[in-house]
């Protein structure tokens, strides 16, 4: 294995060689995540999800589609391209006829102002409606959830949103095509990783950002998707880098495909993509194994895409089972997915011809000796399908629906879904460690994928992890299963209880104490609730640590140690009666409503005399505040070694008071964020805080003695520089 730093230096190199094809032409795009469920991704207000499209930074080279996103780096996807082509255009902004007109976002390049046009402004063009509003979630007084602000921003609440979460999204064309399309994400627990695509592309003319309308029937119009995937961030270059560099963007990902379903026989058109084996390895890539650490699998994830409908013509709107019509997997480097341009003549054919390709004899890993992680006997970064120059990048799935005749006024409708599954993170680990340990002989699962039913306990450790990376195919086709069935019961799927609007943490002396609250009390659909707590970071496992009736509302955490950091998140739960995949079990509010990424922890005891008290930093000087209390942490001033319980009032110089404290958690800590009760930022001067005991503090466990008791008092002095 080569070193961080030479892997590094490599992609370096490769980066600036191949730049100019890979960064957007034009970068003015907006970005909204949907961030609720299990699966977490950004998206483009240009309809499509091109490579380092969300920041333009070639370290964003896999971004998106993170699952199991409770987890870091789980980003499985490296670039999307959405194409809509069409034959004999007329392009009334240049004069001209093209035989093949073809506009692009992605994989690379987008043109926002005159290709790819989103509807502005973007209040129209590009909202993010939610069924409700994300939770208040603090943290001692601070905002405490990644989820809050940022991922979540809601702009529009509608409690008729048949989804938890909808991104609406409109844009224009220059092939006179507007899109519409809509992202429905749902939380409840067996429909919480994948999201379904709702697209509509409406023929109206509109070729410019101006609303100019050409006004003819588009003939051969061919919509075209592409999908880059690369599992898994945490196992590549920007991350953990025990994979090879090239792994990054996808360069040993197979790629494959169904088109009925393995046990009925049904129409199930999916694609789908997994790791496969690399020749720079030293060992069997399928999985992500950190062959250099604890063994566990960073890259088993299963991702794909359904078509759950696309219609028949634009006057038939029933679906049609032989779309899509083009399924073929392409080289991701080839010259079509870089430098795409709308006025070239000859790069157009060639990127039309691709779309109608049909579908091919083999798919990607039959051909390449690789149809399964367990009947893998190739390495994916070597193969070189007949007519390709070579395979630098690894390749991609494309699928493509058409040709329609598309008069003016018509429309025509596709509806997919994209979902990531695979096995839990606990059996990466459990799974990883057995093999690394080779600790044999393995046990098997009874049943993996298409092909493997089961043949008792094996020695080969390879095989073992190989199979049950396989049945994340099972746990896929589950996943599309839920999602064809919700869009025929038109998102008619049971919801889970609504999670409390506010959900506050709060550390303290002997104990960590959380509450939560609905404005309007706790709905008739809550049964209970239950607190999970992670120790030392949010990157892991969370463990229950409380279960109670919904008439329970708030929970000590008496067990917390001091010294560490704890994180926490809530969910209610209903009585399992309406639970249609399993009965009898709850189903419960996503835990990303409330899970914390600020810790909590036990704070100081409190100090031993009212003169021990402290006031820090003091003079406060808001141009060391970075060095004060470091980058990311708010304006404050700490007062240290206090009474368990007091009341401390802040006066300036002439005697105004201007704020009132209420010290009540026990500890001998309290923050002031430096505003008034008016709500006012303090201004610079000399300032007074008189300390008053608000009750007797408990006897010391030593020597009985106490302290302090109610009605003590002190005054410090300190300075404020801004």
């Amino acid at each position: 294995m080569k070193s961080k730093h030479r892997h590094t230096g490599l992609f370096l190199i490769y980066a600036l060689l191949i730049m100019p094809f890979f960064l957007p032409s034009v970068k003015g795009d907006d970005i909204k995540w949907i961030a609720i469920g299990d699966l977490h991704n950004w998206f483009s207000s240009a309809g499509g999800e091109r490579e380092v499209g969300r920041r333009g930074e070639v370290g964003d080279q896999q971004d998106g589609l993170r699952w199991p996103a409770q987890y870091d780096n789980q980003d499985v996807q490296a670039a999307k391209a959405m194409w809509i082509g069409a034959t004999n255009f007329y392009d009334a902004n240049i004069g001209k006829t093209y035989e093949y007109k073809v506009v692009h976002v992605g994989p690379r390049v987008l043109d926002d102002i005159s290709e790819i046009m989103p509807v502005k402004p973007r209040t129209e063009g590009f909202v993010l409606y939610g069924q409700y509003a994300h939770p208040s979630v603090f943290v001692d007084g601070n905002p405490g959830s990644n989820t809050m602000f940022g991922m979540d921003d809601v702009d529009e609440v509608d409690e008729s949103l048949p989804a938890d979460r909808m991104i609406y999204n409109e844009l224009n064309t220059a092939l006179g095509v507007t899109l519409t399309r809509r992202i429905y994400a749902f939380t409840n627990q067996y429909h919480q990783n994948y999201h379904i695509f709702d697209y509509v592309f409406e023929n109206t003319g509109i070729i410019t950002n101006q609303g100019d309308v050409q006004t003819q029937t588009l003939e051969g119009l061919v919509i075209f998707f592409q999908y880059r995937y690369a599992p898994t961030r945490e196992a590549c270059i920007y991350e953990g880098n025990y994979l090879p560099q090239s792994a990054t963007w996808g360069h040993n990902v197979v790629n494959d495909a169904v088109f009925t379903h393995p046990e009925t026989s049904d129409p199930f058109r999916a694609q789908f993509a997994w790791m496969g084996l690399h020749s720079k390895a030293n060992f069997n890539t399928i999985g992500g194994a950190h062959s250099l650490g604890d063994g566990h699998l960073g890259a088993s994830q299963y991702v794909g895409v359904i078509t759950l409908h696309a219609d028949t013509s634009p006057s038939d709107p029933t679906d049609n089972p032989a779309q899509p019509f083009t399924t073929m997997y392409l080289q991701s480097d080839h010259e079509i997915t870089s430098g795409n341009n709308q006025f070239n003549d000859v790069l157009m054919r060639k990127e039309y011809n691709y779309m109608i390709s049909g579908h091919p004899t083999n798919r990607h890993g039959e051909d390449m000796d690789c149809p399964t992680p367990i009947d893998c006997n190739a390495d994916a970064d070597q193969y070189v399908k007949a007519g390709d120059p070579g395979n630098p990048g690894g390749y991609s799935h494309g699928q493509g629906f058409g040709p329609y005749t598309l008069a003016p006024g018509e429309s025509v409708h596709i509806v997919l879904a994209e979902g990531v599954a695979g096995i839990s993170r606990e059996m990466c680990y459990e799974i990883g460690k057995n093999w690394k340990d080779d600790a044999k002989p393995f046990t098997l699962p009874p049943k993996a994928g298409r092909t493997f039913t089961g043949s008792g306990p094996t020695d080969d450790k390879d095989f073992y992890k190989n199979v049950w990376v396989y049945t994340g195919e099972d746990s896929l086709f589950q996943t599309f299963e839920r999602a064809v069935d919700n869009y025929s019961r038109d998102f008619d799927i049971p919801q889970p209880p609504r999670p409390p609007e506010l959900f506050e943490v709060q550390s303290g002396g002997d104990r960590i104490s959380l509450s939560w609250s609905y404005s309007g009390g706790v709905p008739a659909s809550v049964a209970g609730f239950e607190v999970y707590r992670a120790v030392h970071q949010p990157d892991t496992s969370y463990n229950l640590i409380f279960s109670g009736d919904a008439g329970i509302t708030s929970y000590d955490d008496m067990a917390a140690v001091r010294g560490v950091d704890y994180y926490y998140y809530l969910v209610a739960l209903d009585d399992g009666s309406t639970n249609d995949i399993h009965p009898g079990i709850p189903l419960v509010s996503s835990k990303f409503w409330t899970m914390t990424n600020a810790p909590a922890s036990l704070r100081r005891p409190p100090g031993s005399s009212m003169a021990g008290i402290r006031i820090v930093p003091n003079p406060y000087n808001i141009k060391a505040q970075k060095l004060q209390f470091g980058e990311s942490e708010r304006d404050r001033i700490m007062f240290y070694n206090l009474p368990p319980f007091c009341v401390i009032k802040i006066f300036t110089e002439r005697g105004d008071l201007v704020q009132t404290i209420e010290h009540t958690d026990g500890s001998g800590d309290e923050g002031w964020d430096s505003v008034t009760s008016s709500r006012q930022t303090i201004v610079s001067g000399l300032y007074i805080a008189y300390f008053e005991v608000s009750e007797d503090a408990p006897p010391d466990p030593i020597t009985g003695a106490i302290l302090f008791r109610k009605g003590q008092t002190e005054i410090k002095k300190f300075i404020v520089i801004r």
